[in-house]
């Protein structure tokens, strides 16, 4: 019986899994600059998934990192980060798509041309793990970006800061059962001159129980009801 379980994830890929609560997910940066794209539904009912506008509002941040929650568009929450050695992830730019990656300078293949080479979009990656659960197009919602931080000007311009050094963790303890997906194409401000090519980490655990004084829990009010909010929904099982 599996009690730990670790993979790999090159650049440009992507991937997904169910997710049960009481597990935690940790991300490891291997390459320095990498980009994690994540997408979260509730395994029992994917009509609840992930919802960044309402994590964000109700914690008072723009940005993700250790004591914050994922909550669900139900209120509860499906995931909180109890570890970050980054301490700021991007929760508001989006994916890269097929029409952004055509604008940039990176030389367009096909799989057949490149064949496991050929380079990949954020977008179409979501897609094709969405129809694996029965989901399509209509399912995507605005996703996390692991490993990527997004600074501000003075005038209200977005731009990617500074990469993330290798070895670049963080932990996400799964609250809800949940169908998780991943993938591994660069953030849609990426303007490397090549396409990157990084690889992250992917590692399962048992999670540590929450206790009463547990920092995600505590972090908020809104945090306090969104716990048990989820607590309600697995009561006496």
């Amino acid at each position: 019986m599996l009690t730990t379980y670790s993979e790999r994830l090159p650049g440009g890929r992507h991937c997904s899994m169910m997710v049960r609560r009481g597990v935690a997910l940790t991300l490891t940066d291997h390459s320095g600059g990498s980009n994690v794209g994540m997408l979260i539904y509730n395994a029992e009912n994917t009509s609840e998934r992930l919802n960044l506008p309402d994590s964000l509002k109700c914690q008072h941040t723009f940005k993700i990192t250790k004591g914050n929650c994922l909550y669900s568009d139900m209120g509860r929450i499906l995931c909180s980060v109890v570890e970050d050695e980054a301490g700021w992830h991007d929760a508001t730019s989006g994916t890269c798509t097929k029409a952004l990656l055509a604008k940039k300078n990176w030389a367009q293949t096909s799989f057949q041309q490149a064949h496991n080479e050929f380079i990949r979009n954020g977008q179409d990656s979501f897609l094709i793990e969405l129809g694996k659960y029965n989901l399509s197009g209509k399912d995507l919602v605005a996703n996390m970006n692991w490993f990527s931080r997004v600074d501000a000007d003075s005038q209200g311009g977005l731009s990617l800061a500074a990469p993330y050094p290798s070895g670049t963790s963080v932990t996400l303890r799964f609250e809800m059962d949940s169908i998780v997906l991943l993938h591994s194409c660069p953030h849609p401000f990426n303007d490397s001159a090549h396409y990157p090519q990084t690889e992250v980490a992917l590692h399962l655990s048992q999670a540590d129980a929450v206790a009463d004084d547990d920092l995600c829990r505590n972090s908020c009010e809104e945090n306090v009801r969104g716990f048990i909010n989820t607590e309600l929904y697995y009561f006496g099982r």
